[in-house]
Protein backbone atom coordinates (compact mmCIF):
# COMPACT_ATOMS: atom_id res chain seq x y z
CA UNK A 1 0.00 0.00 0.00
CA UNK A 2 1.17 3.54 -0.74
CA UNK A 3 2.22 5.75 2.15
CA UNK A 4 -0.64 7.15 4.20
CA UNK A 5 -0.67 10.83 3.31
CA UNK A 6 -3.13 11.50 6.12
CA UNK A 7 -0.46 10.37 8.60
CA UNK A 8 2.34 12.56 7.27
CA UNK A 9 3.80 15.18 9.56
CA UNK A 10 1.94 18.49 9.61
CA UNK A 11 3.58 21.33 7.67
CA UNK A 12 2.81 23.57 10.65
CA UNK A 13 5.27 23.53 13.55
CA UNK A 14 4.76 24.54 17.16
CA UNK A 15 0.99 24.87 16.97
CA UNK A 16 0.92 25.19 20.74
CA UNK A 17 2.94 28.41 20.50
CA UNK A 18 0.84 30.14 17.82
CA UNK A 19 -1.48 33.04 18.61
CA UNK A 20 -5.11 31.97 18.25
CA UNK A 21 -5.66 34.00 15.06
CA UNK A 22 -2.62 32.43 13.39
CA UNK A 23 -3.86 28.97 14.40
CA UNK A 24 -7.28 29.67 12.93
CA UNK A 25 -5.68 31.04 9.76
CA UNK A 26 -3.68 27.84 9.30
CA UNK A 27 -6.75 25.64 9.75
CA UNK A 28 -8.81 27.80 7.40
CA UNK A 29 -6.08 27.80 4.76
CA UNK A 30 -5.97 24.00 4.77
CA UNK A 31 -9.76 23.68 4.74
CA UNK A 32 -9.88 25.69 1.51
CA UNK A 33 -7.99 22.93 -0.29
CA UNK A 34 -10.73 20.35 0.34
CA UNK A 35 -13.26 21.43 -2.33
CA UNK A 36 -10.44 21.60 -4.87
CA UNK A 37 -9.49 18.00 -4.11
CA UNK A 38 -13.11 16.96 -4.56
CA UNK A 39 -13.38 18.82 -7.87
CA UNK A 40 -10.77 16.46 -9.33
CA UNK A 41 -13.00 13.41 -8.76
CA UNK A 42 -16.44 14.74 -9.70
CA UNK A 43 -16.77 12.27 -12.57
CA UNK A 44 -16.26 9.36 -10.20
CA UNK A 45 -18.86 10.78 -7.82
CA UNK A 46 -21.21 11.22 -10.79
CA UNK A 47 -20.91 7.53 -11.63
CA UNK A 48 -21.65 6.55 -8.05
CA UNK A 49 -24.75 8.78 -7.89
CA UNK A 50 -26.14 7.21 -11.07
CA UNK A 51 -25.54 3.68 -9.77
CA UNK A 52 -27.09 4.36 -6.36
CA UNK A 53 -30.10 6.03 -7.96
CA UNK A 54 -30.70 3.00 -10.17
CA UNK A 55 -30.60 0.67 -7.18
CA UNK A 56 -32.88 2.81 -5.04
CA UNK A 57 -35.42 3.26 -7.84
CA UNK A 58 -35.80 -0.50 -7.81
CA UNK A 59 -36.37 -0.57 -4.05
CA UNK A 60 -32.78 -1.11 -2.94
CA UNK A 61 -31.26 0.46 0.15
CA UNK A 62 -28.11 2.47 0.74
CA UNK A 63 -25.83 1.56 3.65
CA UNK A 64 -23.04 3.70 5.11
CA UNK A 65 -20.38 1.80 7.04
CA UNK A 66 -17.52 3.30 9.04
CA UNK A 67 -15.69 3.65 12.33
CA UNK A 68 -15.09 6.69 14.50
CA UNK A 69 -15.58 10.02 12.72
CA UNK A 70 -16.23 8.25 9.41
CA UNK A 71 -19.01 6.15 10.91
CA UNK A 72 -20.58 9.14 12.64
CA UNK A 73 -20.61 11.13 9.39
CA UNK A 74 -22.49 8.30 7.68
CA UNK A 75 -25.04 8.16 10.48
CA UNK A 76 -25.57 11.92 10.34
CA UNK A 77 -26.19 11.82 6.60
CA UNK A 78 -28.54 8.84 6.80
CA UNK A 79 -30.53 10.32 9.69
CA UNK A 80 -31.12 13.62 7.89
CA UNK A 81 -32.70 12.19 4.74
CA UNK A 82 -36.14 11.21 6.11
CA UNK A 83 -36.95 14.65 7.60
CA UNK A 84 -35.37 16.57 4.72
CA UNK A 85 -36.75 14.58 1.80
CA UNK A 86 -39.56 12.50 3.29
CA UNK A 87 -37.59 9.34 2.57
CA UNK A 88 -38.91 6.26 4.31
CA UNK A 89 -36.90 5.24 7.37
CA UNK A 90 -34.71 2.25 6.60
CA UNK A 91 -33.96 3.21 3.00
CA UNK A 92 -30.60 4.74 3.97
CA UNK A 93 -28.89 3.20 7.01
CA UNK A 94 -25.73 4.27 8.81
CA UNK A 95 -23.69 1.69 10.70
CA UNK A 96 -20.71 2.36 12.98
CA UNK A 97 -18.13 0.02 14.47
CA UNK A 98 -19.09 -0.57 18.09
CA UNK A 99 -22.80 0.03 17.48
CA UNK A 100 -24.91 2.98 18.58
CA UNK A 101 -22.88 3.39 21.78
CA UNK A 102 -19.93 4.46 19.60
CA UNK A 103 -21.84 7.46 18.25
CA UNK A 104 -21.19 9.40 21.45
CA UNK A 105 -18.21 7.58 22.95
CA UNK A 106 -15.35 5.71 21.28
CA UNK A 107 -15.53 1.92 21.64
CA UNK A 108 -12.00 0.56 21.94
CA UNK A 109 -10.80 -1.79 19.20
CA UNK A 110 -14.29 -2.01 17.64
CA UNK A 111 -12.90 -1.10 14.23
CA UNK A 112 -10.26 -3.83 14.29
CA UNK A 113 -12.61 -6.80 13.71
CA UNK A 114 -12.76 -7.56 9.95
CA UNK A 115 -15.89 -9.72 10.36
CA UNK A 116 -17.99 -7.34 12.46
CA UNK A 117 -18.94 -5.00 9.60
CA UNK A 118 -20.37 -7.86 7.57
CA UNK A 119 -22.16 -9.19 10.63
CA UNK A 120 -23.74 -5.78 11.19
CA UNK A 121 -24.92 -5.66 7.58
CA UNK A 122 -26.42 -9.12 7.87
CA UNK A 123 -28.55 -7.90 10.77
CA UNK A 124 -30.33 -5.78 8.16
CA UNK A 125 -30.70 -8.64 5.65
CA UNK A 126 -28.29 -7.05 3.19
CA UNK A 127 -28.78 -8.34 -0.36
CA UNK A 128 -27.67 -7.66 -3.97
CA UNK A 129 -30.46 -5.09 -4.37
CA UNK A 130 -28.59 -2.82 -1.94
CA UNK A 131 -25.51 -0.58 -2.10
CA UNK A 132 -22.82 -0.24 0.56
CA UNK A 133 -20.54 2.77 0.96
CA UNK A 134 -17.54 2.09 3.16
CA UNK A 135 -16.09 5.25 4.71
CA UNK A 136 -12.54 5.24 6.06
CA UNK A 137 -10.22 8.23 5.99
CA UNK A 138 -7.11 6.06 6.36
CA UNK A 139 -8.45 3.48 3.93
CA UNK A 140 -7.30 0.63 6.15
CA UNK A 141 -10.06 0.15 8.75
CA UNK A 142 -10.59 -3.64 9.10
CA UNK A 143 -14.29 -3.21 10.03
CA UNK A 144 -14.88 -1.52 6.67
CA UNK A 145 -12.44 -3.47 4.50
CA UNK A 146 -13.76 -6.83 5.67
CA UNK A 147 -17.37 -5.82 5.09
CA UNK A 148 -16.70 -4.58 1.55
CA UNK A 149 -14.83 -7.76 0.68
CA UNK A 150 -17.73 -9.90 1.87
CA UNK A 151 -20.19 -7.70 0.00
CA UNK A 152 -18.28 -8.24 -3.24
CA UNK A 153 -18.31 -11.97 -2.65
CA UNK A 154 -22.10 -11.74 -2.35
CA UNK A 155 -22.66 -9.62 -5.48
CA UNK A 156 -23.47 -6.44 -3.54
CA UNK A 157 -22.41 -3.14 -5.12
CA UNK A 158 -19.67 -1.48 -3.07
CA UNK A 159 -18.26 2.04 -2.96
CA UNK A 160 -15.39 3.31 -0.80
CA UNK A 161 -14.57 6.83 0.38
CA UNK A 162 -10.97 7.25 1.53
CA UNK A 163 -8.41 10.05 1.81
CA UNK A 164 -5.29 8.08 0.88
CA UNK A 165 -4.40 6.56 -2.50
CA UNK A 166 -4.24 2.83 -3.22
CA UNK A 167 -5.66 1.65 0.10
CA UNK A 168 -7.17 -1.73 1.05
CA UNK A 169 -10.65 -0.19 1.33
CA UNK A 170 -10.37 1.16 -2.21
CA UNK A 171 -9.22 -2.21 -3.52
CA UNK A 172 -12.12 -3.92 -1.76
CA UNK A 173 -14.71 -1.69 -3.48
CA UNK A 174 -16.14 -1.75 -6.98
CA UNK A 175 -15.99 2.06 -7.10
CA UNK A 176 -13.40 3.78 -4.88
CA UNK A 177 -13.60 7.53 -4.27
CA UNK A 178 -10.19 8.78 -3.17
CA UNK A 179 -10.11 12.37 -1.88
CA UNK A 180 -6.45 13.27 -1.44
CA UNK A 181 -6.47 16.24 0.93
CA UNK A 182 -2.92 15.90 2.24
CA UNK A 183 -1.54 16.02 5.79
CA UNK A 184 -3.65 17.47 8.58
CA UNK A 185 -2.81 20.63 10.52
CA UNK A 186 -2.64 18.46 13.64
CA UNK A 187 -0.66 15.46 12.46
CA UNK A 188 -2.90 12.45 11.86
CA UNK A 189 -6.11 14.14 13.05
CA UNK A 190 -8.35 12.97 10.23
CA UNK A 191 -11.44 14.49 11.85
CA UNK A 192 -10.20 17.71 10.25
CA UNK A 193 -9.66 17.95 6.46
CA UNK A 194 -10.36 14.28 5.81
CA UNK A 195 -13.57 14.45 7.83
CA UNK A 196 -14.64 17.61 6.03
CA UNK A 197 -13.95 15.97 2.67
CA UNK A 198 -15.99 12.91 3.58
CA UNK A 199 -18.89 15.05 4.78
CA UNK A 200 -18.91 17.12 1.59
CA UNK A 201 -18.89 14.04 -0.62
CA UNK A 202 -21.66 12.37 1.38
CA UNK A 203 -23.70 15.57 1.04
CA UNK A 204 -23.14 15.56 -2.70
CA UNK A 205 -24.04 11.90 -3.13
CA UNK A 206 -27.19 11.84 -1.00
CA UNK A 207 -28.50 15.20 -2.20
CA UNK A 208 -27.96 14.30 -5.84
CA UNK A 209 -29.62 10.91 -5.38
CA UNK A 210 -32.63 12.52 -3.71
CA UNK A 211 -32.93 14.99 -6.60
CA UNK A 212 -32.71 12.15 -9.12
CA UNK A 213 -35.41 10.26 -7.22
CA UNK A 214 -37.78 13.22 -7.59
CA UNK A 215 -37.64 14.36 -3.98
CA UNK A 216 -36.98 17.95 -5.06
CA UNK A 217 -39.16 20.13 -7.29
CA UNK A 218 -37.25 23.03 -8.79
CA UNK A 219 -35.02 23.74 -5.82
CA UNK A 220 -37.57 23.02 -3.11
CA UNK A 221 -37.77 20.20 -0.53
CA UNK A 222 -41.41 19.44 -1.26
CA UNK A 223 -41.38 16.16 0.69
CA UNK A 224 -39.82 17.49 3.90
CA UNK A 225 -41.48 16.37 7.11
CA UNK A 226 -43.26 19.24 8.88
CA UNK A 227 -41.93 18.42 12.31
CA UNK A 228 -41.36 21.88 13.78
CA UNK A 229 -42.52 25.49 13.41
CA UNK A 230 -39.54 26.47 11.27
CA UNK A 231 -40.36 23.80 8.68
CA UNK A 232 -44.07 24.60 8.75
CA UNK A 233 -43.21 28.24 8.04
CA UNK A 234 -40.90 27.17 5.23
CA UNK A 235 -43.59 24.95 3.72
CA UNK A 236 -46.12 27.79 3.95
CA UNK A 237 -43.76 30.14 2.09
CA UNK A 238 -43.17 27.49 -0.58
CA UNK A 239 -46.89 27.31 -1.26
CA UNK A 240 -47.29 31.09 -1.20
CA UNK A 241 -44.53 31.55 -3.78
CA UNK A 242 -45.51 28.64 -5.99
CA UNK A 243 -49.25 29.32 -6.05
CA UNK A 244 -49.32 33.10 -5.55
CA UNK A 245 -51.61 32.80 -2.52
CA UNK A 246 -51.55 34.43 0.89
CA UNK A 247 -50.25 32.95 4.13
CA UNK A 248 -53.68 31.99 5.45
CA UNK A 249 -54.56 30.09 2.27
CA UNK A 250 -51.14 28.41 2.22
CA UNK A 251 -51.44 27.43 5.87
CA UNK A 252 -54.88 25.96 5.32
CA UNK A 253 -53.59 23.88 2.40
CA UNK A 254 -50.63 22.66 4.41
CA UNK A 255 -52.84 21.70 7.36
CA UNK A 256 -55.26 19.88 5.09
CA UNK A 257 -52.78 17.85 3.04
CA UNK A 258 -49.83 17.52 5.42
CA UNK A 259 -47.10 18.08 2.84
CA UNK A 260 -46.03 20.65 0.29
CA UNK A 261 -46.09 18.11 -2.54
CA UNK A 262 -49.66 16.96 -1.85
CA UNK A 263 -50.89 20.53 -1.44
CA UNK A 264 -49.30 21.57 -4.74
CA UNK A 265 -50.70 18.57 -6.58
CA UNK A 266 -54.22 19.16 -5.26
CA UNK A 267 -54.23 22.90 -5.96
CA UNK A 268 -52.89 22.49 -9.50
CA UNK A 269 -55.30 19.67 -10.24
CA UNK A 270 -58.19 21.88 -9.26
Amino acid sequence: MAEKITEKDSPYRNLDELPVYDLLTAINKEDQTVPLAIEKILHRIETVVILITEKMRKGGRLFYLGAGTSGRLGIVDASELPPTYGLEHGRVIGLIAGGDAAIRKAVEFAEDDPEKGWNDLQQHDICPDDVVIGIAASGTTPYVVGALERCKQNQILTIAIACNPGTPVAKAAHYPIEIIVGPEVVTGSTRMKAGTAQKLVLNMISTSVMVQLGRVQGNQMVDMQLTNNKLITRGTKMLMNALNINAIEAGDLLNKFGSVRKALAHYRRD
